[in-house]
């Protein structure tokens, strides 16, 4: 099934499903129990925002062995985890950004965990049970002050630095799936999630070593190689197979 957050002219922001190419919205708590509304409402009259509302935006740096080399880094012996805030959350088709601050800005396609369960020491043969379901992110960078600054909080956390969606995919089996990302229609990043170097159980279970996971959160699994800098004008599109398209123009920060 698939789940978005939308809103429309006469409605405020609420859950909803997607089937072939239909809203109907959802009554309840997504995370518990819930009622699907009759889709009725062609999609393109809505407006999708990020098919979650997170307490914690939670990542995973060189989880791909190639984007670790073509930074000269080494594969972490643990994953490498690190915050974007959810201020830096941006909907499907909205504008990136580019700050003032940096002069290389980049994209990073990356398989989204979405938490529906709250857990801590949660064991890798459990962790599915704590899935609600997968998405698509990017992992918006500014490469030039990541390594300025030595730690990566500023590079990572501006407004907009945070695409996901187009939904939430509950179906989903992230196994083996294309990962790609196309910039202004030409590709820039292409593997499989079978190339991540630690397992979305491994990754839950080692975060929830360290923080509970709560409904709603999100683990952005890594991005491979290939990525690229961002310009004013340009269109940023991050394709997963089983889930969809997530696509974002980039402007220039007009302050």
């Amino acid at each position: 099934m698939r789940i978005i957050r939308y809103k429309t002219a006469s409605q405020p922001p609420t859950y909803g499903w997607v089937h072939e190419n239909r809203v109907g919205s959802i009554e309840g708590n997504v995370f518990r129990e819930f009622r699907r509304i009759d889709a009725t409402i062609p999609i393109e009259q809505v407006e999708l925002l990020p098919p979650v509302q997170p307490s914690k935006i939670i990542c995973v740096g060189r989880n791909y062995a190639a984007h670790a080399r073509e930074h000269g880094a080494d594969v972490p012996a643990l994953p490498l985890l690190f915050f974007k805030p959810p201020s830096s959350l941006l909907a499907p088709n909205q504008p990136i950004h580019l700050p003032p601050q940096s002069k290389q800005v980049e994209h990073e396609g990356e398989l989204v965990v979405v938490i529906g369960k709250t857990g801590r020491w949660i064991k890798p043969e459990d962790a599915a049970d704590h899935i609600f379901g997968y998405t698509i992110g990017n992992d918006i960078t500014a490469r030039d002050l990541q390594r300025t600054d030595g730690q990566w909080t500023r590079s990572k956390g501006f407004d907009t630095f945070c695409p996901i969606g187009p939904w939430i995919e509950t179906e989903f089996d992230p196994a083996d799936a294309i990962l790609s990302c196309h910039l202004n229609g030409q590709m820039r990043q292409m593997a499989s999630t079978r190339d991540m170097v630690f397992s979305i159980p491994h990754l839950i279970a080692f975060t929830s070593s360290v923080m509970t996971l709560e409904p709603g959160d999100i683990l952005m699994t890594g991005t491979p190689a290939g990525v690229s800098p961002l310009s004013s004008g340009d269109l940023v599109e991050v394709t997963i197979e089983g889930i969809g398209n997530l696509s974002n123009p980039v402007i220039a920060d007009s302050s």
